[in-house]
């Protein structure tokens, strides 16, 4: 069994609750059951005027070198446990058929796929000022395709993905554009002819 650290952030995690992540997430987890694998779930209440009973479930499931991350919102908690739930299950389904799988029938040699290592600063932040800095997050870059950046992106729920690219060795970001589809950054460099 996968052990699922619970926490929460402006909101005391009580037995219920903690009983239905066990449970919900739990059973989402047993999906993919690979070692190692572990699981943080954070539950919060998010201060915001224009919803102020939003309550969140924030999932992250670090299997091997990869990251999962999900997040639902409702008006009520359990809800959004439940949903993050059904969330995580179709993550993990999509990252077993695509990285996985794809990885066993490939011929090719396989690429290490890099994970986060994330650092909350919200502990040491006073206040709930919405320009403040709440994140931090380092990434190891470890060269990959496009394909395979555009994988990732999906796994990890984020609009945007930064990696280095296998074919040129530079640092692209990959990101979901509003109209549909994906759009890739890369970094213009000066030819000899100072162009």
């Amino acid at each position: 069994m996968v052990d699922i650290k619970i926490s929460g952030r402006k909101v005391s995690v009580t037995d219920a609750m903690r009983d239905r992540v066990n449970e919900k997430i739990g059973d989402s987890l047993k999906v993919f059951d690979i070692k190692p694998m572990s699981c943080d779930v954070v539950l919060r209440v998010d201060k915001n005027r224009s919803n102020p009973d939003r309550k969140t479930a924030e999932v992250t499931v670090y299997v091997r070198d990869n990251v999962v991350r999900v997040e639902a919102s409702d008006t009520d908690m359990y809800t959004a446990i439940d949903t993050a739930a059904d969330k995580v299950t179709r993550q993990l389904r999509k990252y077993k058929t695509r990285v996985i799988d794809h990885k066993h029938h490939s011929q090719r040699e396989s690429v290490r796929i890099p994970g986060e290592k994330v650092t909350d600063l919200a502990d040491l932040i006073n206040g709930d000022d919405d320009d403040a800095l709440v994140r931090e997050k380092f990434i190891e870059l470890v060269p990959m395709t496009e394909e395979e950046a555009l994988v990732q992106t999906d796994l990890i729920g984020h609009d945007f993905y930064v990696f280095e690219n296998a074919t040129t060795g530079l640092v692209n970001v990959i990101y979901h554009r509003h109209n549909g589809g994906y759009g890739i950054i890369k970094p213009k460099l000066e030819n000899e002819d100072g162009m």
